[in-house]
């Protein structure tokens, strides 16, 4: 929002005040001012000068030699070379010694031959925004209505003012007027307000008999207004508002819609004008859109609605989008006789989700979305269709063509003296706060308990609680004034929960052992939503209603396609060896239409290609496999204290391959359940990605966070010996080793510390079918030497439950 202190000293006095001091005190009352700039960009010595005679200039084709009259009866001689000069215009004059924008002096000089007495000005070189002038005037000189001769181009243009940019924040609509920006420096400063005085209209042709209104969306606009005009002259406005429009960033259009403008910058409160005349049977009736309707705006783009948007309509068609932008078979032209003037308050978030949808954004909708005050309905309206009685020639009906669903009270709020001192850390006096409220412009009274009872106005609609008084008292106070006390109250430390703290402890753990961490975006395309089944098992892809592409078509289910991606970008560019994991989310529903929220699960993934560790002279480079996949998740189980909960089963999932992969298996309360896999992917995906031998994991982290152990568990350093025992025993090739391994676990008893596999062989020795596998056994007592015979007891009974239990043969 844009201010002009001339254009605000309408409203609120502002002497002895500098811009920066007003810029101050309300950046320190809550309203952050951006910039303060000046309309004058260093313009000075140039006035108003008349155009008596314009001839060819004898050496160039492009250049007009000019007559000028400044005032001071002598005749200036002017060579320009603007397209758009002639003879009979008033102009801007720079004369001998004027300056311009960028210290740009104004000499006595020769134009081919001819002397120039000074220069005749373009809107730019005077440092104004021609962007908002016509386009003749964007190319050529700017053209000046009819004004005194010699008169500083300053006053004329307005350029001795200040322009004040506010950056609001969303609950200060309020202050997207000069009003209520003349409210908010009234209350900062202690002066009074002057609002614009009321209008009187006395005619004797009635509204009523050229206009109605009716509202059928009775919920989405509680109050429309209007007011019909007569026999009005559409022209260009005049200078000292098209000044002040520009000065606010818009662009001057005719003297009809310059005033619904002006008045939308005056009050807050958006106005629109129709062709009456295009209006069928003067008939406005607000309405939800049509199915398939259509509406050409204001802009010549066609807008296809829909049901859920508020039209304003004729008995016919619709002529506008309510609070939006109106349509162009009402527009206002140059051959527009009689208007309809309205006036409305439109539900915000039936605006905002039309203008967010269409993508047209306005002023209007700006302050509908914001909600605008209702009590300034009429107001606004009257106050527009005086401006348009008195500079476009109308004449304005008898009464207000209007329906009112509901009308708004201000609200009343109560807030003790008790709790604002609590708030504060101070104590404030009954006076003190009640006359913060009267600058305000709020009504309050004081109880003998005291509690203040406060009458806010509608056009503070931010103001709903006690607490938001109490910050009105705290800014108008003074933040600066309010002495500094300690905090008082109960205070909880700040922890991260379970899940929060699994998923650091995991990025840190992994990216501290070489692994890099993946952030890939969570949707994909539809083929590759469907890989890897069992991680998404009866899951159906959720599709986005409006993609960025079919590539990224969908919400993702399993974390694997889109790591897949990345090592492919990665190869592409010659980066063949990766290490890289991803803790992000996946989404589960198994609705065709979603009817409720999809299931957002963490998951963890990684994935290993390339080489270990590259040749070096004396070592050969070493690639990835399985065990180094399976090494990752052990470290990753170790660190959450899970490696006794987890094991590992063959498995053949799809889209991996059939003989390199394990389901991963987790036991707890639930009993024993599959929460991912790891392995190889399959030779086919693996062909189709363009990757080398790929091995990948992924998990489901949910099923972790209920059984993660976070105690940390210490143990004595062992201060007696140990007693190694090896065992190498034959068994059916399909038996695993992990389940040799549990069965001496359980066997041996308390003594065993350890087992592990040390060898796997398999030959032509052993037989078809049979394989080798070799463990070592580790006995310890904690608190004393065990004897030889301790030992071999243990291991013999370790030894017999491998034979009952696999028909295991004791290779000698």
């Amino acid at each position: 929002m844009k201010i002009s202190t001339s254009w605000l000293a309408d409203y609120i006095s502002l002497e002895g005040l500098t811009p920066e001091e007003i810029a101050e005190k309300m950046t320190s009352g809550g309203i952050e001012i951006d910039a303060v700039e000046s309309m004058n960009k260093g313009v000075t010595g140039v006035v108003v000068g008349y155009i008596k005679e314009k001839t060819k200039h004898p050496d160039a084709d492009k250049l007009n030699v000019c007559k000028v009259d400044v005032g001071t009866g002598e005749d200036l001689q002017i060579v320009c070379g603007a397209a758009n000069v002639d003879a009979g215009q008033h102009v801007p004059v720079a004369t001998i010694g004027a300056k311009l924008p960028g210290d740009f002096a104004i000499k006595r000089a020769k134009l081919r031959g001819v002397e120039s007495q000074g220069m005749i000005c373009s809107a730019r070189e005077l440092g104004l925004n021609d962007k908002l002038l016509p386009k003749e005037q964007q190319e050529g000189i700017l053209v000046l209505p009819k004004l005194p001769l010699g008169k500083p181009i300053s006053e004329v243009l307005h350029l001795d003012t200040h322009v004040l940019e506010l950056d609001l924040t969303p609950n200060r609509s309020d202050a997207l007027s000069y009003i209520g920006v003349a409210y908010e420096i009234g209350a900062l400063m202690g002066r009074p307000i002057k609002l614009p005085e009321g209008a009187v209209f006395d005619t004797a042709e009635q509204t009523s008999d050229h206009l109605s209104v009716r509202i059928e969306a009775r919920d989405e606009c509680p109050h429309y207004s209007a007011r019909y005009i007569k026999h009005v002259t559409v022209a260009p406005s005049p200078l000292w508002l098209q000044n002040r429009l520009m000065a606010a960033g818009i662009r001057p259009i005719n003297n009809i819609v310059d005033v619904t403008n002006y008045v939308m910058l005056e009050y807050g409160q958006p106005l629109h004008a129709f062709d009456a005349d295009k209006v069928a049977q003067g008939e406005i009736i607000v309405r939800l859109a049509h199915e398939g309707e259509e509406l050409e705006t204001l802009d010549g783009q066609p807008r296809k609605l829909q049901p859920h948007m508020l039209v304003i309509a004729d008995g016919e068609k619709a002529i506008a989008l309510a609070g939006v932008m109106g349509g162009a078979n009402s527009e206002v032209s140059a051959d527009t006789v009689n208007i309809i003037l309205e006036s409305a308050k439109f539900d915000g978030s039936v605006v905002r989700r039309t203008s967010r949808q269409l993508g047209l954004r306005s002023e209007a909708s700006l302050r509908f979305e914001k909600e605008v005050d209702p009590a300034r309905v009429i107001p606004a309206l009257d106050r527009a269709a005086s401006l348009i009685a008195g500079l476009g020639n109308g004449l304005v009906t008898e009464g207000i063509a209007q329906e009112l669903v509901h009308s708004v009270q201000p609200a009343v709020i109560e807030v003790s003296l008790d709790r604002i001192a609590s708030y504060l850390g101070m104590e404030l006096s009954k006076l003190e706060v009640q006359t913060i409220f009267g600058r305000l412009g709020f009504d309050s009274e004081v109880s003998a308990q005291g509690v203040i009872k406060v009458q806010v106005p509608t056009r503070r609609g931010d103001i709903t609680r006690d607490v938001d008084l109490i910050e009105e008292v705290a800014r108008l106070y003074g933040y600066d004034n309010i002495p500094t006390t300690p905090i008082i109250g109960e205070t909880t430390p700040g922890a991260l929960t379970v899940p929060q703290a699994v998923r650091r402890e995991l990025r840190r753990r992994l990216s501290d052992a070489g692994l890099h961490e993946v952030i890939s975006y969570s949707f994909t395309a539809p083929a590759r939503a469907g890989l890897f089944p069992e991680l998404s098992h009866g899951v159906v892809p959720i599709r986005l209603a409006m993609p960025m592409s079919e590539e990224r078509s969908v919400l993702r289910t399993s974390l694997l396609p889109q790591l897949l991606e990345t090592a492919a970008y990665n190869r592409n560019r010659k980066n063949h060896d990766l290490a890289l994991f991803e803790i992000g989310t996946v989404f589960h529903t198994d609705e065709q239409q979603l009817t409720r929220l999809p299931q957002e699960k963490h998951r963890f993934a990684l994935l290993l290609t390339g080489q270990r560790r590259v040749a070096a002279w004396n070592r050969k480079a070493e690639k990835v496999d399985f065990y180094d996949a399976k090494g990752v998740l052990e470290t990753m189980f170790a660190t959450l204290g899970l490696s006794e909960s987890v094991s590992y089963e063959a498995a053949a999932p799809g889209d991996l391959h059939p003989g390199r992969t394990a389901a991963i298996k987790l036991s707890g309360e639930r009993g024993e359940e599959i929460i991912g896999y790891v392995g190889q992917l399959h030779p086919e995906l693996q062909q189709g990605s363009d990757l080398e031998d790929v091995y990948v994991a992924e998990l489901d982290l949910g099923a972790l966070y209920d059984v993660v152990d976070r105690s940390i568990a210490y143990r004595v350093l062992p201060r007696y010996p140990a007693s190694d025992r090896d065992i190498a025993v034959t068994v059916d090739a399909g038996v695993p080793a992990a389940a040799l391994s549990a069965v001496v676990r359980e066997a041996a008893g308390e003594l065993l510390e350890s087992v592990k596999v040390f060898d796997v062989y398999t030959g032509e020795k052993l037989g078809e079918g049979r394989k080798s596998v070799a463990l070592a056994l580790v006995y310890r007592h904690p608190e004393r030497t065990l004897t030889d015979d301790e030992v071999t007891a243990a291991h013999a009974s370790a030894v017999s439950a491998l034979e009952q239990s696999f028909s295991a043969e004791l290779r000698k």
